[in-house]
């Protein structure tokens, strides 16, 4: 899991930087999954281990990351979306969108994975 951990921080970031060149770099903001996408990466490096408890810290806390990540990117889009102000930025709204998608299917991913080992472990 630490592994897809990586992979999904750097997808976060070409992601990220992808729409900020799309958008002719004017937006800055466009960069703001890159850094949460940077951070889930160092958290998979750090649960890259054989130490379990120190594996389970980094994940438990790259799992937070990414929902905090779905929620913010998440609510973003859908008040962008209830406003109307899709049409006045379409590249923000769906860099919103994508970002929000691969936080949420991460998540799942991690909480898919936790129940796995637990019954694993109780077994």
């Amino acid at each position: 899991m630490a592994k897809l951990t990586i992979v999904f921080g750097m997808l976060l970031v070409v992601v990220s930087v992808g729409f900020w060149i799309a958008t002719g770099r004017a937006e800055i903001a466009a960069l703001h999954p890159a850094g949460l996408g940077v951070l889930l990466a160092i958290c998979g490096w750090l649960a890259n281990t054989e130490n379990s408890k120190r594996r389970m810290l980094w994940m438990h806390i790259a799992v937070t990351l990414g929902l905090v990540g779905f929620l913010i990117t998440g609510v973003r889009a859908v008040i962008q979306a209830v406003k109307g102000t899709t049409a006045v930025n379409p590249a923000a709204f769906d860099e919103r969108v994508v970002a929000a998608l691969i936080c949420l299917t991460f998540v799942a991913l991690c909480v898919r994975s936790f129940i796995a080992a637990r019954r694993a472990r109780t077994a």
